[in-house]
């Protein structure tokens, strides 16, 4: 059984749209889009790690919400398990510390992108019916 690094991804719409982060140019997988968050840290639950890496990269007050659907995802040099939640903003995002760009976009609009892979299944489940994962 592979050992896998745990990281967290905010789901977080607004108006029926979606948030996408395009990794900068100095960063792994460069020009990839994702959905924003990143590595748990030892003494720290998902919900934590999500509201930290928001705050970093960002610099916006968030608060998390439920679980959504997990995406496990094997690169050459590593495995994740990406643990996917919904996520509110209270502020603005002020600054982008790991991105060089961001989008707000419907859910039939996603696949236009070039994802990163282990956000690829995220992307795939919100072409269905995603009206559960939209209302609230």
């Amino acid at each position: 059984m592979p050992d896998f690094l745990l990281v967290t991804a905010a789901l977080i719409i607004d108006q029926g749209k979606i948030l996408a982060a395009r990794r900068a140019p100095n960063k792994h997988l460069a020009g990839y889009w994702e959905f924003p968050g990143g590595k748990v840290e030892i003494g720290e639950s998902p919900e934590q790690c999500l509201q930290r890496e928001l705050s970093e990269e960002f610099e916006a007050q968030s608060s998390i919400g439920e679980f959504v659907m997990e995406s496990i995802y094997h690169y050459e040099e590593k495995s994740i398990k990406l643990l996917v939640y919904r996520a509110t903003l209270h502020t603005s995002i002020n600054i982008m510390n790991d991105h060089d760009k961001i989008c707000w976009l419907a859910p039939d609009r996603l696949r236009k992108l070039r994802w990163a892979p282990a956000d690829e299944p995220i992307v795939e489940a919100l072409q269905g019916d995603v009206s559960e994962v939209l209302v609230g």
